[in-house]
């Protein structure tokens, strides 16, 4: 990494940036907020409070790559290829998220805006590609915050189902298994309250989320500790780092390159979302610095509570084939809620220990889903304003109080609650709903990258954070482990395939960017272009 030479403001470098930590910017190094000045510089004017602390948005953040997201998909995962493809697989994903990460901290720094990821793609490919790459980029950041709504809801609503079953006796006690039709209640309920919730100040978000911050690093810590402890024996660690095991039996994959690639999916879902701080930087003081701090703080957190969390849950098994037995306590739903239970009934010979753990679980969801929800809107919002969806005056209205995109979060929250609806026929809509919000949240990350990766130097003008000579090959690595990671949310996980095992991601992205192309092909591309200034270039500023 080097330092800005052309930078009208003071740069350092990235360690420096990982170190001002709470802080921020220091009070005597600017009269005007440095965020608000570039974003002036782009030609847009403040229309939201900025009032965010670095502390404030990287807790939004770190709710959003939250610790115990990726719970639904440990237990298929695992049985894929055993233990050890999963525990490595996070190593190894760790590894080139931290690439992309650092991809978009450098651009983030540079275009500390809420349009983020599609406004980056509009200025970084140019006046020619500019408008196509924007476009492009938002649709599919859009479908895939809002299909990440659906996905938190769902994991929301099933650890309550796991909570209601063994509260009320297990189910081979005649515990209470909730059906469908409360289960998407369930759903639905969740995703109303976090648009509720979301309807008020920013602040009350992030103040929500200071409590998850610290609801997943204590929680987190207890559940991580405690686990193996309580567990009456733990597998080895000759088990838990080195035992491969496939089960084609169950999965209908006998191919190990295949078995292996579908047990990261844990892994490639948990490590994404961290570009939601750069959503929020039109509302955080010096955004321009405590966006890339956010995204970079964010990767680090999850991946060491992430992968401990992985541990624990594996060291703490005590029979990995009743795991997924239909006969068991949870009916072999949620592979760690019955590890919970083998764990605390084991030395207790009750459930409670298993309920509260399933609560801290729950509660990760409900905060992520909040948060999500937040960045949802965001995106909304960024993209009416610039005229780039129906009907944008509408998603754009800010309220007059609360200066939040009300209207915005009720349109995410609509289309959620109706993806949801599929749950009454289908048991694979998760399945559905995880890979639609990978593609397109993690998908959108390909466009800025490599329009970055290809653009010369002497068009972009760096902020703070900067990668001087070190931004081709970082970005080229980002941005081809960013396509591999789309491409295996596309593949079927199940054998043999039929309506139920079915994954149909492709069908409906293919369906819904058919109909954004084709918009775009017979009448976007006259009228959109990309990211529209509302600042007057009369006046001076810009």
């Amino acid at each position: 990494m080097s330092l800005s030479s052309n930078s009208t403001q003071p740069c350092v470098s990235a360690l420096q940036i990982l170190k001002m930590g709470r802080v921020g910017i220091p009070p005597d190094a600017v009269k005007i907020d440095s965020g608000e000045k570039r974003l002036n510089e782009l030609g847009y004017k403040q229309e939201l409070k900025r009032e965010m602390s670095l502390f404030k948005t990287l807790a939004i953040t770190f709710s959003i790559v939250a610790l115990f997201v990726g719970t639904p998909l440990y237990g298929q995962s695992l049985r894929y290829a055993g233990p050890a493809t999963l525990i490595w697989g996070w190593v190894v994903v760790t590894f080139f998220t931290f690439f992309v990460g650092v991809a978009l901290a450098e651009i983030c720094s540079s275009f500390p805006t809420t349009g983020s990821l599609y406004f980056w793609a509009a200025h970084l490919a140019g006046p020619k590609w500019g408008p196509l790459a924007s476009w492009c980029c938002a649709w599919l950041e859009t479908v895939g915050s809002i299909s990440g709504i659906g996905t938190q809801a769902y994991s929301g609503a099933q650890a309550l189902q796991m909570i209601i079953l063994l509260a009320t006796g297990t189910h081979k006690n005649g515990g209470y298994f909730v059906p469908r039709g409360v289960f998407v209640a369930a759903y639905m309920s969740l995703a109303i309250i976090w648009a509720i919730l979301n309807s008020f100040s920013l602040q009350v978000i992030a103040f929500l989320d200071i409590i998850s911050f610290w609801w997943q690093v204590i929680g987190g810590g207890v559940v991580i500790v405690m686990l193996p402890l309580v567990a009456r024996t733990t597998q080895p660690a000759s088990y838990v780092f080195t035992h491969f095991e496939t089960s084609p039996g169950s999965t209908g994959v006998s191919s190990i390159p295949y078995a292996v690639i579908l047990s990261v999916l844990l892994s490639n879902f948990c490590l994404g979302g961290y570009d939601a701080a750069a959503h929020l930087t039109e509302e955080t003081k010096g955004a321009d610095r405590t966006g890339p701090v956010a995204i970079l703080a964010s990767i680090a957190l999850i991946s060491v509570f992430g992968w401990a969390y992985i541990l624990s849950l594996t060291f703490s098994i005590q029979n990995f084939e009743y795991l997924y037995d239909e006969n068991n306590e949870t009916r072999g739903k949620l592979v760690p809620a019955q590890i919970f239970y083998d764990a605390f009934h084991g030395r207790f010979h009750n459930s409670a220990g298993a309920i509260v753990f399933l609560c801290i679980v729950w509660g990760s969801y409900f905060f992520c889903g909040l948060s999500v929800t937040a960045a949802a809107a965001r995106v909304v919002y960024a993209l009416s304003r610039d005229n780039g969806i129906p009907f944008s005056p509408i998603w754009r209205k800010l309220h007059p109080k609360y200066k939040v995109p009300r209207n915005a979060v009720w349109l995410c929250t609509a289309i959620s609650m109706i993806l949801g609806l599929p749950i009454l026929k289908l048991d694979i809509i998760f399945t559905a709903l995880i890979s639609i919000s990978a593609i397109g949240w993690i998908g959108a990350y390909a466009i800025p990258i490599y329009a970055r990766l290809v653009m010369a130097e002497k068009n972009f003008k760096p902020g703070p954070f900067y990668l001087g000579k070190a931004r081709r090959p970082i970005c080229l690595i980002a941005f081809l482990w960013v396509l591999y990671t789309c491409s295996v949310f596309l593949l079927p996980t199940l054998y043999p395939i039929t309506w139920n095992t079915f994954n149909y991601a492709p069908v409906a992205l293919g369906l819904v960017f058919t109909l954004i192309m084709l918009w775009w092909y017979l009448d976007g591309r006259k009228w959109f272009k990309g990211p529209v200034r509302n600042i007057d270039t009369q006046n001076g500023i810009c």
